[in-house]
């Protein structure tokens, strides 16, 4: 029997048989990590399992590559303390459900862990957090392989006037290096830039630009609907 306990943020429940579910977890020391919690459905239990949701879970299984089990300990619910922001729940969602999408299971992502369990407080705790939404997913790029490299034109080394980003190699290119190729790059805008700001509706068109390279980390499992509403949602919210 193979057995192990650690802190957890809840990324997606599915039902599972009559009185049982499958959660789907973002670990600290485990990475991301599948297991069935027994009686999940029951009005003592299903009130807890809300994405968003900090745990301490205990994990057992006959073997480590099975399914396994999972008893859960609720730390504390974040659903419940964005229910009436629509936009903080939009990023919520967005923020388990892209987790879901691009991490592979059971690999140790203990920085990624703090990064999510970060930001899902910080939308409690403040309407400014969207632009840090913006860092995270480039900081989850990174961490996936897909960074962005934003430091200089990829044509002319120029560290200035920096628009476009080349959807190929992730890096920025400028009006002047990007030539009769700009049609063919995506959009820099200045918020996604080292200590850049912007509206709602400049983080919602840097994420358009985020998407195209989150996009080669889900592979065939694509983006989730939940990331495309928050980003209806910034853009609402600016106009």
């Amino acid at each position: 029997m193979i057995e192990w306990r650690d802190a957890a943020i809840l990324l997606a429940v599915r039902r599972h048989g009559e009185t049982s579910v499958i959660i789907d977890t973002l670990t600290q020391a485990h990475g991301r990590c599948a297991g069935v919690v027994r009686g999940g459905t029951s009005r003592k239990i299903a009130p807890h399992l809300q994405p968003g949701a900090q745990l301490d879970v205990t994990w057992k299984a006959r073997l480590e590559d099975h399914l396994g089990s999972f008893t859960i300990e609720p730390v504390r619910s974040r659903a419940g303390a964005v229910m009436q922001d629509r936009l903080a729940l939009a990023g919520l969602q967005a923020v388990t459900s892209v987790l879901t999408r691009v991490l592979a299971e059971r690999e140790p992502m203990e920085d990624q862990y703090h990064a999510a369990a970060t930001l899902l407080d910080l939308m409690i705790a403040t309407p400014a957090w969207p632009l840090a939404y913006l860092r995270w997913e480039v900081a989850l790029l990174d961490a996936l392989g897909y960074g962005l490299d934003l430091t200089a034109c990829a044509v002319t080394g120029v560290r200035d006037g920096l628009v476009y980003i080349s959807p190929k190699s992730g890096r920025a290119v400028s009006a002047q290096g990007a030539g009769d190729w700009a049609d063919r790059l995506l959009p820099l805008p200045p918020c996604l830039l080292p200590g850049g700001e912007g509206s709602d509706a400049d983080i919602a068109a840097a994420l358009h630009t985020t998407g195209v390279f989150l996009e080669k980390a889900a592979g065939d499992r694509g983006l989730p609907d939940a990331r495309r509403r928050l980003i209806d949602a910034l853009a609402r919210q600016s106009s």
